[in-house]
Order: structure tokens, then sequence, then C-alpha cells
């Protein structure tokens, strides 16, 4: 099973971005999905995620600027960004959970990753 995340790059401040994360060998059409983020010199930290019968979760400081989606048929997950801030900086790792499909914040929670794909908003 691989996850591969892509859509990261370097933008200024109000800007967007959207991150893909495409899954092979196996689906997740049932499962929890999500995005993490790793600023540097910090742990990794949640973003959003999306569980497998559709809800959404966000930390408050992305709220109302980030949107997590997914496409079951393509086996993929989804994070739009915008009006990025300097603080959103961060190695971005989309993860999925083997077979629950409720979502949680813990990474620890989450069977699979992407290598990940860095953001970076410059002020």
């Amino acid at each position: 099973v691989q996850l591969q995340a892509s859509g990261g790059g370097w933008v200024q401040t109000g800007s967007s971005l959207r991150l893909s994360c495409t899954a092979s060998g196996r689906t997740f059409s049932s499962s929890a999905m999500g995005w993490f983020r790793q600023p540097p010199g910090k742990e990794r930290e949640f973003v959003a995620a999306s569980s497998g019968s559709g809800g959404t979760y966000y930390i408050d400081s992305v709220k109302g600027r980030f949107t997590i989606s997914r496409d079951d048929a393509k086996n993929s997950v989804y994070l739009q960004m915008d009006d990025l801030k300097p603080e959103d900086t961060a190695v971005y790792y989309c993860a999925a959970r083997r077979t629950r499909a409720m979502a949680t914040m813990t990474p620890s929670g989450y069977d699979y990753w992407g290598q990940g794909t860095q953001v970076t908003v410059s002020s």
C-alpha cells in the first residue's frame, strides 16, 4: 500500500495550493483519511480529516481556509488550502486508517502515510 502526496510548493501569503494524495494497493472508500503537517522544528500535527462516512474535521487555525475532500472512485483525498499564511509552512503528510471509518486527530491512529510534500509560505 502506498500513498503518494503531491501539490506542495512555494507561495506568497494569501495564495492557494491544492494538495493531492492518491492511494494504491487497496481502497480506502470506507476508511478515514487525513492530512497532518510538521512545521520546522516542531512535532507533527493534525490538520484535517475525512471520515469514511463523509464527515470532515479541522484544527481551528485552518477552519474557513482549508477544505478536505475525497474522491473514492480515484482513491484520493485532497486538501484545498486558501489564504495561506507563513505559519502554514510545513511538510504536509496524508494518512489513512486501515479499516476504521472514524476520523482521529492522533497520528498513531493512522496506518498508512504518504511521503510528505513541502509547503512554504513567504510573507
